[in-house]
């Protein structure tokens, strides 16, 4: 991965890292909150030899000393020095555990003894610092003095006495918070990159990229209100979601231009990725460039089309392919743009077969004399066979991958069952795109107000998706028209 990749995935998992970092902030408030207060006390002893000699038995005797400290500093935590003071002052201790709670240093090339003591009060503190201080003075003298009885010639004299502290040394609240901080932060940083190593969902177009060389024919924002008002017409005209129906319709047809063939097949590799709405979205989009098109519901197992617009469901292209009817007798027309849908029929126990059929072939044929372009909904390419099937009959394919929707793994499988069948991959369609982070997906357009617009009649009839929409579109006159002129065309 690389910064830029690093930068993306920060900004995909902020939440998660903002979590993070807020929850270690808040563990080591609570531990400072929780934790026992402590009390550090010091005392300092100055270690010198009782000598009157030449000035150079002083400089000897000086380094004797500096020798001998160190030697002081680990008497001051033995029981010799530490049984005096747990007698004196009346401790509830071994001299093993006094050790664990005191501690003694010099610093390098002095003959300064440090001693302090750890306690929850610090008056206590306090007593057991001085109290080791004073123990280890009597000590080192006994453990110094001659034999013969003379005075020791080492002296140890305390320059800075005991005092009992007033604020504690632990827990050290300022500290705490900061290792708390740093600790969830990075902790955060480190669960972003590992998930993102193991999520293996397709978010964005870099995502896409990344794993495909198929062209983006564009992306659709994810809309929470798609689900109640599927259609483009449902939708202002200078929304985002409209623009990027445009801007797929005009990439569309630059990626088809090289195609003899009319009929494109929109699919999927799961289903819930949209490939219903955007097949439909795309023909009222063609349709309103002023493109004859007509919109063919071939998912015979799953039909939506019919549902989406209001439609006759059950006699379409099922009754075409058993020969129960003409094609020209089953096509609706819907809105008052050049748009005709042929539904799915009833659902037979065969669709494969039956898309797989000559039948199929011929009728594909007949719809492209007649119009500009031939859109087709296919099942989801993973679960059946239907759209592979299918793909050998269109001149090109349009993929929808749904954001969060599909593993890489799904979309490897999808262009290699296409590219088995040797289908022409016209392009993707991202779809679900969220509408924020660093995988947003939006376009720039003119602000609009949507109570100020007008609503197109197409607009008006869209809103009714009940059986009453197909009497409404067959009154339309210039639909009604349009459709004679086709039927009329027919052999």
């Amino acid at each position: 991965m690389n910064l830029k990749e690093y930068g993306r995935v920060l900004r995909r998992n902020w939440v998660v890292i903002t979590a993070c970092t807020l929850l270690g902030l808040l563990a080591a408030a609570a531990f400072s909150m929780l934790a026992k207060p402590t009390y550090s006390a010091q005392t300092q002893l100055f270690v010198a030899i009782q000598s009157a000699g030449s000035v150079a038995e002083l400089q000897q005797g000086n380094s004797f000393t500096q020798a001998r400290v160190l030697s002081y500093v680990e008497t001051a935590r033995t029981p010799l020095v530490l049984q005096p003071v747990i007698d004196s002052l009346g401790l509830q201790e071994t001299p093993a555990e006094l050790a664990s709670s005191v501690s003694a240093g010099a610093d390098l090339n002095t003959v300064l003894i440090t001693i302090a003591a750890v306690n929850s009060s610090p008056v206590q503190a306090a007593a057991v610092a001085q109290a080791v201080a004073d123990s280890l003075i009597t000590v080192v003298g006994d453990l110094e003095r001659p034999d013969s009885g003379a005075p020791s010639p080492i002296k140890l004299s305390m320059v800075t006495p005991a005092v009992a502290p007033t604020s504690p040394v632990s827990p050290n609240i300022e500290l705490n918070l900061l290792i708390g901080l740093l600790g969830g932060l990075i902790g955060g940083i480190v669960f972003a990159v590992l998930r993102e190593a193991l999520d293996t969902k397709i978010r964005g177009e870099a995502d896409f990229v990344e794993y495909s060389k198929a062209p983006v024919l564009g992306g659709i924002a994810y809309d929470p209100h798609a689900a109640k008002k599927p259609l483009l017409t449902q939708t202002a005209p200078q929304s985002p979601r409209a623009e990027s129906f445009r801007q797929i319709r005009t990439n569309f047809q630059f990626a088809n231009i090289s195609s003899k063939s009319k009929t494109v097949l929109v699919t999927s590799s799961l289903p819930g990725e949209g490939k219903s709405t955007t097949a439909t979205n795309l023909a009222m989009a063609m349709a309103q460039a002023g493109q004859r098109v007509v919109l063919v519901e071939a998912d015979l197992r799953r039909p939506m089309v019919a549902s989406y617009l209001g439609l006759e469901g059950m006699a379409g292209l099922t009754t075409a392919l058993i020969g129960d009817a003409r094609v020209v007798d089953l096509l609706q027309p819907w809105g008052e743009d050049e748009l005709f849908v042929l539904t799915s029929g009833r659902i037979p126990p065969n669709p494969s077969e039956l898309l797989a059929s000559e039948a199929m072939s011929r009728l594909i044929l007949e719809l492209e004399n007649t119009f500009d372009a031939v859109i087709i909904d296919a099942p989801s390419l993973l679960p059946v066979t239907d759209a592979a099937v299918l793909a050998q009959k269109v001149g090109g394919v349009v993929l929808v991958v749904g954001a969060g929707k599909i593993k890489t793994q799904d979309l490897e499988k999808s262009i290699a069952s296409l590219g088995l069948v040797e289908a022409n991959l016209l392009g993707v369609v991202l779809n679900l795109l969220p509408t924020k982070g660093p995988d947003a997906y939006a376009y720039s357009h003119y602000s609009y107000n949507s109570n100020t617009i007008a609503k197109r009649p197409s607009e008006r009839t869209a809103k009714s998706i009940t059986g009453s929409h197909m009497r409404t579109a067959r009154r339309s006159a210039k639909a009604e028209s349009d459709y004679d002129t086709i039927i009329g065309s027919q052999p």
